[in-house]
């Protein structure tokens, strides 16, 4: 009987995260495995709420420390209603983001302590983490270049915040060999895709999976 999994994606907006996000649910429904998808923050009713506040509620000023906790509420719903019911279903789960984000957004961008924001983290959890996080990695001015839609609270902080979170990324994806793969997000769609592929199925076939790359 094969064990579910859990995997995460990550990285700036722009890098093609959510892209990739929907083509690794269409390679896992291809080969018959049961998957559950959602977005960090969202998922839920409460979690919309949230991450419409978070991402475009722009007449709040909201402090870095209510903005990291805000993404923790709703992703301690997200664990509750979707994430945990899912993998005790025995399903393979691909979400939008998790407590990654928080780390290098509100942490290592934001300027709090990231060792804070992990233990923080995992109380909103309930100690759940991705058994594997993908970090889509391009320089900021590219990934900002390729966004299809005007910037969000996040994406509007200029380029030296946003040159922050890229080496967030990069050094939390480095201190996690075994949980973190660093995706070059450079080439187009189907070739990052395909690296994608390569990351996840040794894990899943680990776990019982009889996917292919």
């Amino acid at each position: 009987m094969p064990r579910p999994a859990f995997l995460s994606l990550d990285g700036l907006d722009g890098t093609g995260k959510s892209t990739q996000c929907r083509l690794l649910v269409e390679w896992l429904t291809a080969q018959k495995v049961p998957v559950t998808t959602c977005t960090d923050p969202g998922g839920t009713a409460l979690g919309q709420e949230l991450r419409k506040l978070l991402l475009f509620g722009r007449e709040h000023r909201i402090a870095t420390a209510t903005e990291a906790l805000l993404f923790m509420a709703s992703r301690a719903q997200l664990v509750d209603e979707v994430v945990r019911p899912a993998l005790e279903r025995g399903e393979v789960v691909v979400s939008d983001r998790f407590t990654l984000a928080n780390v290098v957004y509100q942490g290592h961008a934001g300027g709090l302590d990231p060792a804070d924001l992990w233990a923080v983290g995992r109380f909103a959890s309930g100690g759940l983490e991705p058994d594997l996080t993908l970090v889509f990695d391009l320089p900021p001015a590219v990934a900002a270049a390729r966004r299809a839609r005007a910037a969000d609270r996040m994406e509007g902080r200029g380029d030296e915040y946003l040159s922050r979170v890229r080496t967030g990324f990069t050094y939390e994806a480095g201190v996690r060999p075994e949980q973190c793969r660093l995706i070059d997000a450079t080439p187009d769609a189907d070739t990052v895709q395909r690296a994608v592929r390569r990351a996840v199925a040794p894990l899943l076939a680990a776990r019982g999976w009889g996917v292919t790359a």
